[in-house]
């Protein structure tokens, strides 16, 4: 599906509020686009209209004029059924105006001479007695208009307050759906996150994934709260001016029409060299993003190891790179945006002056004035929403690009979390030839057969890369299997909504990880079945108490990121607390004691007892002294089981587990 048809499906979810402010919009352009019509009928009818024929009356009202004696009503001022006497001129020259006691029989050049008014077009001359029109005298001529001038400005200024109070609403609800657009998808791209299988995250960086989350979206924003409100507003803007223009002249009205092609020819053009430069922007932002989370997170060994400068460089190099294609961006903005709208605009009006200078100076053209004047007026107002446009393709390119690596993430696979729930399952775990691998071709588990009773404690040991964290991975099912099968209780796991199966399970990492918070919420997650007494008890029960109490807030000690105000130690009776309140059947111990010093192991140990009662256990140990009380060791090698049986029963056979125990033994003898 194309990137602006998924837009748009995002955008008709809010479509009420959007078609409400569309139709707000046009009625704002519509009074605001009335008002060089206004100006035209003050122009034409009432400011220049006094050139019209004036003829002598006996009615005196409100529209006749009184001079030397006599009265005067302008032609359109008489009603059907009234006579007209001898007809009378106003006539303009420069900057005063003359009465003509007689018709005048064509317009053209004009000059005053002597009390001869001479009229010149062409070979033809023509001479009439006038008088100059004192300015009181010129003032009663005006005064039939002047009630009809007011009653216009005065609809223009309801007109504008009429156009103001739409468009602070239409804007104010683009804006509101536009946000809510973004809340939705922002929604939509978090719960994607959550649905994504962990092999995603395996190969694409944390701080790529935020950047998804947080710029991209935030470009997006700007693509709807921004750009398509323009784009928008400007649409309805340019069809009500060429509405406007086509009432006024056809023939101008369309040579102004070719900017029509001429903006799509550009924006068409424009997007096929930007988006080139914005996806390598985007990719080189999310790239940085990534380097710097990560720079972040093992500031610790780059610190260390004094890699500050080389690690420095990468991210200048990448930095560079960022900002080379942004100027080149700059440049392409710079080239198409303002310079190619004042050329189009002054093209505009060359053929404005050519129409109206060349083409159309007939007689009466002082009348036609107004329609210059509006003419002017709508094609500065034209080349408004032009700029508008123009001024938005760079934002527009760049929300495009972002969109697309947004649809990207929410086209991946993933896993709906299921509603249902199934009552706790007791336990009972079999591995039947199961074979997997990260990568097609390359099994590190190579039929892997063994079970797990309920209740019992099974411990995985074995070289580095040996399989042990792929057997819980697979028991979790972050990943599923080639071949075989994992039974629990005699049922397949595949057959099980992941969700139900993680249900019943609890895991407690080598470094556990902590969520900012307090201790309370790290025991609880924030589970609606969860109650304070359980938390404290679960602390309580792993031993966990008697550092907390020496808290200043107890169990309300606020918890940093991944809880790093807190010993090892601490971090790991709370993640113990955390999997003993949920109360799993089966719970992984991922060498959950590798990073605890002596002094803490026991207390440790003494939590683990506590932890395990009643469970079915996998424990993956580098530390052997600690699993010797385990139901059965699995010792692996190369993604295999080489050996299987209790503690006594391997150091019996004296093979594998047997070197491994003397030489940890031996370690710590000579330690």
């Amino acid at each position: 599906m194309k990137i602006g048809k998924r837009l748009l499906d995002y955008a008709l979810q809010f479509k009420k509020t959007i078609i409400f402010a569309l139709i707000m919009l046009s009625f704002a352009v519509a009074a605001e686009l009335t008002g060089p019509f206004i100006a035209k009928q003050i122009i034409d009818k009432h400011i220049l209209g006094i050139e019209k024929p004036w003829f002598v009356t006996n009615i005196e009202d409100s529209d006749t004029v009184l001079y030397e004696g006599t009265y005067y009503k302008r032609e359109d001022r008489f009603s059907e059924n009234e006579q007209k006497g001898k007809e009378v001129r106003i006539v303009q020259v420069g900057r005063s105006y003359y009465f003509v006691a007689s018709p005048i029989e064509f317009d053209g050049e004009r000059t005053f001479s002597n009390g001869q008014l001479t009229i010149k077009r062409g070979d033809n001359i023509a001479n009439y007695p006038a008088v100059k029109l004192t300015v009181d005298k010129l003032l009663s001529f005006y005064a039939p208009e002047i009630d009809n001038i007011l009653w216009l400005i005065g609809a223009y200024f309801v007109l504008v307050v009429i156009s103001a109070g739409f468009q602070y609403g239409q804007r104010l609800l683009l804006q509101i759906s536009s946000n809510r657009i973004i809340q939705k998808m922002r929604k939509d791209v978090f719960k994607q996150i959550q649905r994504l299988p962990i092999q995603y995250f395996d190969n694409l960086p944390a701080g790529k994934v935020v950047s998804r989350v947080t710029n991209d979206t935030e470009a997006i924003r700007d693509l709807f709260v921004t750009v398509l409100s323009t784009f928008f507003t400007s649409i309805i803007y340019i069809t009500g001016i060429y509405i406007a223009l086509f009432l006024l002249d056809v023939k101008l009205a369309t040579i102004c029409l070719i900017l029509v092609p001429i903006l799509i020819v550009w924006i068409i053009v424009y997007r096929k060299y930007a988006s080139k430069y914005n996806h390598i922007i985007r990719s080189t932002l999310s790239d940085i993003n990534g380097m710097i989370n990560e720079s972040i997170q093992g500031m610790t060994i780059i610190q260390a190891f004094k890699r500050q400068k080389e690690t420095r460089q990468e991210f200048e190099e990448m930095n560079y790179k960022y900002f080379t294609f942004q100027n080149k961006l700059l440049s392409l903005n710079a080239m198409t945006s303002h310079n190619l709208v004042f050329v189009l605009r002054n093209l505009a009006f060359v053929a404005l002056i050519w129409y109206f200078g060349g083409a159309s100076l007939e007689i009466g053209t002082v009348i036609s004035l107004g329609v210059l004047y509006a003419f002017v007026d709508y094609l500065n107002r034209l080349f408004q929403p032009i700029t508008g446009m123009v001024n938005q393709l760079a934002l527009l390119e760049q929300a495009l690009v972002a969109s697309e690596r947004v649809f990207e993430l929410l086209d991946e696979e993933g896993v709906d979390v299921a509603d249902s729930t199934m009552p706790r399952y007791k336990g009972n775990v079999t591995f039947e030839h199961v074979s997997f691998g990260y990568k097609d071709g390359e099994n590190v588990l190579k039929n892997i057969h063994f079970k797990a009773n309920q209740g019992e404690t099974v411990a995985l040991v074995g070289h580095t890369g040996s399989g042990k964290s792929s057997i819980m991975n697979l028991l979790f099912r972050f990943y599923d299997i080639q071949e075989g099968r994992i039974l629990i209780d005699g049922k397949d796991t595949k057959e099980l909504s992941k969700q139900q199966l993680r249900k019943h399970m609890g895991i407690v990492l080598q470094d556990p990880f902590l969520f900012t918070g307090t201790i309370a919420t790290n025991v609880s997650l924030e589970a609606p079945g969860i109650t304070r007494e359980m938390v404290t008890k679960a602390l309580r029960d792993v031993g966990a108490t008697k550092f907390i109490e020496n808290l200043p807030n107890q169990y309300d000690e606020p918890v940093l990121e991944k809880g790093s105000t807190l010993s090892a130690g601490q971090r790991q009776l709370i993640s113990f607390a955390r999997a003993l309140v949920f109360d799993p059947a089966i719970l992984i111990l991922d060498e959950a004691t590798a990073s605890i010093d002596t002094e803490t192991e026991a207390i440790i140990q003494e939590a683990l007892e506590v932890l395990k009662k009643g469970r079915t256990t996998f424990i993956i140990a580098h530390r052997l002294s600690t699993i010797k009380n385990a139901d059965q060791i699995l010792v692996l090698d190369k993604g295999e089981i080489v050996e299987q049986g209790s503690h006594d029963e391997l150091m019996a056979k004296g093979g594998r587990y047997y070197q491994m125990y003397q030489l940890q033994q031996g370690a710590n003898l000579a330690g």
